[in-house]
């Protein structure tokens, strides 16, 4: 039987927000902007595990929604400028803020997720029932 290749253990949170494998830190993780890749093109690893679901957008808009929603309060109450002005600031930021956010985070929670071993949960069925 041969031994499968030892793999150094990367740390989930550079393997996410650098986007690249989480078993072996090198290969891409995505093949589009937040389509997953079929596996990593340098260690092999198969990337059907992977099930981020919505965890990644919920917490980017959450962190967005409370950056962006702080920062125009602050500007409401010291400069009060007009519907425009925050419309021109603030469409903007939340589109910049959320979307440069959401493919390192996905990163994050794939490389936790692959850390953790974490897998969909399963029923077991006892004997005799």
């Amino acid at each position: 039987m041969p031994l499968s290749p030892y793999y150094a253990p990367v740390s989930p949170l550079s393997a996410g927000l650098s986007c690249r494998c989480p078993r072996c830190g090198k290969g891409k993780l995505f093949k589009g902007f937040l389509d997953i890749a079929p596996r990593c093109e340098a260690c092999g690893l198969d990337y059907t595990f992977i099930d981020a679901g919505d965890g990644p957008a919920v917490f980017v808009i959450l962190f967005g929604g409370f950056v962006v929603v702080a920062l125009a309060f602050f500007v409401e109450a010291t400069w009060q400028p007009p519907l425009w002005v925050h419309a021109l600031l603030w469409i903007p930021a939340i589109l910049v803020v959320t979307l440069g956010l959401l493919r390192p985070f996905k990163g994050v929670l794939v490389a936790m997720q692959y850390r953790n071993k974490a897998a969909e949960g399963k029923l077991e069925r006892r004997s005799g029932e």
